[in-house]
């Protein structure tokens, strides 16, 4: 009986969460890195239509690490291409574990998922297709320990 009204109450949670946060997502996408071995001249590029250009977003960076990577900071390299074909180039370091080595964001086992901030608080000036390209910026040609790599753009206020 208790475990029926156990789930009776977490489907009603999740009726009145769930939809809230699926209202300020604007594009979550991923992609896996084969054999968990990112190489230095792979790129994940993501395409994203916007169509707001009066709100404010947030940019997110999703990492996945296994445990077994070997340092604990990664840089990116994130070229931003706007619509009318503007590009703006970032280096952004993610740190991944803390100053006593134990691994940040969730995840229990050998993976780690990490939402790293990468863009806060800002209005896309036009509508249209942005492309998002990442890039490793470690100094090894074959990165071992990356699960996958995505970015998340949602809504938010000031």
């Amino acid at each position: 009986m208790n475990r029926i009204v156990f789930a009776a109450a977490v489907s009603i949670w999740a009726i009145f969460v769930f939809p809230s946060c699926s209202e300020r997502s604007v594009y979550n996408s991923n992609v896996d890195i084969p054999k968990e071995t990112w190489s230095a001249d792979s790129i994940a590029t993501f395409r994203v239509n916007i169509t707001d250009t009066t709100s404010v977003h947030n940019v997110y960076i999703n990492l996945r690490n296994t445990t077994s990577y070997p340092n604990s900071n990664l840089y990116l390299f994130i070229q931003t291409s706007s619509p009318n074909g503007a590009m703006l180039r970032d280096t952004m370091e993610c740190v991944l574990a803390d100053q006593r080595g134990r691994w940040l964001g969730k995840g229990f086992g050998a993976l780690r998922d990490n939402q790293i901030p990468y863009k806060r608080y800002i209005r896309f000036p036009e509508a249209g297709t942005y492309e998002f390209s990442i890039q490793q910026g470690m100094r090894t040609n074959q990165l071992k320990g990356i699960a996958s790599v995505g970015i998340r753009i949602e809504k938010t206020k000031l």
